[in-house]
């Protein structure tokens, strides 16, 4: 229940964040992102690891790191050398990168497990469900859009909870486009705070040691990944800006909550 708790939280945290103005002017633009930023670059990632090592979880560590860090876009957008264009491509990407990245990696830990039968069945159900959650918070914030300041809040916190209780990730996901709080400020600190614990999680998920090798393989494959798609997506853009958007892409607070997510669905999954 912590560890998805953790994850509604992030999730909710980064659809939160969209600018859905700017999302409707450069539909075509996130498409891309979307596509090229997170399905290649976990595609690539995935391939090396599972050729090198053979480990069928690769698919779901390609996700957990294709995902771009918050921190490292903020420093690159305050780079007053990188062009507008450029700021733009960043923006987009980064801000919809996170929500896909969980939302894919959630389903690909359902993919992974047994079939119990009625499998398109059990998918279906579960994107129904998602649907009358992110409906349901959707009329409750047409109810209390223009109520106090504090039944917000408070409509923010309990589909946070209730996602995590009843794992409708998609449906949080959805909800954070929406319903809104007034002050995103402690929103912030609640991601930050969601942050710092899976990262003490993590320490200790981490005493018993890692395998250095599969870290830097993995490392090294997401890397070259990043390169790859800000290739694709930066065509016909300055050098500088390919270069920046190349290395803006750094994972941070998303694979660590998954990383210690999927701890109990993996063992040894963190490490």
């Amino acid at each position: 229940m912590l560890s998805s708790l953790l994850l509604a939280i992030g999730l909710y945290g980064s659809t939160h964040g969209i600018d859905r103005t700017e999302a409707r002017q450069h539909g075509r633009l996130i498409l891309l992102a979307v596509t090229v930023g997170v399905l290649l670059k976990a595609a690539f990632i995935a391939g090396v690891m599972y050729v090198v090592t053979g480990d069928p979880r690769s698919m779901i560590l390609a996700i957990a790191v294709a995902q771009i860090d918050p921190l490292s876009v903020a420093a690159v957008m305050a780079d007053n050398r990188l062009s507008s264009r450029a700021k733009t491509i960043l923006g987009a990407w980064s801000s919809f990168d996170d929500p896909i990245t969980v939302i894919l990696a959630f389903y690909a830990v359902s993919l992974s497990r047994p079939a119990e039968g009625g499998l398109t069945l059990a998918y279906l159900a579960d994107l129904g469900l998602n649907a009358v959650f992110a409906a349901a918070a959707y009329a409750v914030w047409r109810l209390i859009r223009n109520a106090p300041p504090l039944l917000s809040y408070l409509a923010a916190a309990t589909a946070t909870v209730s996602a995590a209780w009843s794992s409708l990730m998609l449906g949080v996901a959805a909800a954070g486009l929406y319903l809104r709080i007034p002050d995103s400020r402690w929103l912030s600190r609640a991601v930050t705070a969601a942050f710092a614990l899976s990262a003490f999680l993590m320490g200790l998920l981490l005493v018993g040691g890692a395998s250095l090798m599969k870290g830097l393989l993995l490392g090294l494959a997401a890397f070259a990944a990043r390169m790859l798609a800000a290739l694709v997506l930066t065509h016909g853009l300055p050098v500088t800006d390919r270069v920046h958007l190349g290395l803006a892409q750094q994972n941070g607070i998303t694979a660590v909550i998954l990383a210690v997510a999927f701890e109990r669905e993996f063992s040894g999954f963190a490490g």
